[in-house]
């Protein structure tokens, strides 16, 4: 037979799990799949735990190297950086400001906890505090404590550092090329263990919260998806009107077929040749639409913001604890600069999570949650960040036409 694939393991454990645990809940055991079931869960969360540094560390890093050729194309790529890095920090407050209206009408749950646990729930931190908190004194001390905006910001400095060293700085960058792809290659292996990890998580959870907890991940993944929408509404289609005059109709009739290819095989450098097609007769240049999109494929994730922000929240009411303004800054900051890091590697926004959960102290284990739905949410958040590209492509197209005919 056919080798499964893995979003189908994933369902099959999804499915086999939610049975295991009404069974438990009904038949008065949930203890059997505490005592049982949960540690194999709690060795896969570990697992993910012990792996997000790394990867965090050295994709970011290279992915900050991947962006070497914009001294080459000057104005063109601090633009495209530029669109990106703004689109992705309004998809967070797009994410945050959704997900906490569904949190403030009672439809995220808070879970019943077992006898003798309790969640640490983080103080609050003003602006400054989070932004001094960001720079490290010590950079062995941010990787053992996983303080994530340390690491991101660690990343940045040595990616640029290494940038700046240009031929001397060769040996390091091919250094960091090796590690990522070792690093990328053991993650591989860890996400293949994620049907067991999904079994046994969502059978504790089914067994421990009753049937309940089912209908609050529907809640979450359709919250999910109206942000989604209303990113690429607001978003998009306003930047393509504003900046290039293309109606929102037409933008989205043209760039439909990416839409509909990312939506289906959830990979944006799969979506590639598609994308540049629709940019172009959106009216981008082959030029731009050149490199702008696979840019776009390695660093602007919008989609992974908004299910990062509205899986925060959602946990985090899950577990009980009351987000403040100063973790609302720390978690758009942290999806934002996180986004660099994102591409290129299966599941990892299911690692950014993690990532974004260790910042505000909101126990990792709570992921294995909704990591049965990921592939609902991946879906979503693929097509978005395929459609987020094209519109780059489109708007730097029409920036630079705008800029030659200045010079002229």
């Amino acid at each position: 037979m056919k080798k499964l694939s893995l979003p189908m393991q994933i369902l099959i454990a999804l499915i086999g799990g939610i049975i295991a645990g009404l069974i438990c809940f009904f038949a008065g055991v949930p203890e059997f799949t505490t005592n049982y079931l949960k540690p194999f869960g709690t060795i896969f969360v570990n697992l993910l735990k012990f792996i997000v540094v790394p990867v965090v560390l050295l994709s970011m890093i290279d992915g900050i190297l991947s962006m070497d050729d914009m001294k080459k194309v000057g104005s063109v790529g601090w633009k495209t950086v530029a669109y990106f890095m703004a689109t992705t920090a309004a998809a967070g407050v797009i994410g945050l400001v959704i997900a906490n209206l569904f949190d403030a009408a009672g439809l995220f749950p808070t879970l019943a906890l077992e006898a003798g646990q309790e969640w640490t729930k983080p103080t609050s931190a003003n602006f400054m505090d989070t932004l001094v908190g960001m720079f490290p004194s010590n950079m062995w001390e941010a990787f053992h404590t996983s303080n994530m905006l340390q690491v991101i910001v660690i990343a940045v400095m040595l990616g640029g550092s290494i940038m700046a060293a240009g031929e001397k700085g060769k040996v390091a960058r091919d250094v960091v090329a090796s590690f990522n792809e070792v690093i990328n290659q053991l993650m591989s292996f860890i996400i293949s263990l994620s049907p067991i990890g999904v079994f046994t998580m969502m059978a504790w959870v089914v067994a421990t919260q009753g049937a309940a907890i089912l209908g609050s991940l529907a809640i979450v993944v359709g919250c999910a998806y109206l942000a989604y929408f209303v990113h690429s509404v607001i978003v998009y289609s306003f930047s393509a009107k504003v900046f290039c005059g293309i109606s929102p109709l037409a933008f989205f009739k043209g760039a439909a077929a990416a839409m509909m290819f990312a939506f289906t095989s959830t990979s944006s450098a799969a979506t590639l040749p598609v994308s540049k097609e629709c940019a172009e007769e959106l009216g981008s240049t082959k030029e731009i639409a050149a490199f702008v999109l696979p840019l776009g494929a390695t660093i602007h994730m919008d989609g992974t913001a908004i299910y990062q922000c509205v899986a925060t929240v959602f946990l985090a009411s899950c577990a009980g604890v009351d987000l403040g303004i100063g973790q609302m800054v720390t978690i758009i900051v942290t999806a934002t600069l996180a986004s660099i890091g994102t591409a290129g590697v299966s599941g990892a926004g299911m690692i950014m999570l993690a990532m974004v959960l260790t910042a505000m102290g909101i126990d990792v284990n709570m992921i294995m949650i909704i990591y049965g739905v990921d592939r609902l949410f991946d879906m979503g958040r693929t097509c978005l960040n395929v459609t987020g590209d094209i519109a780059g492509a489109v708007c730097v197209t029409k920036w630079e036409e705008k800029k030659a005919a200045k010079t002229k």
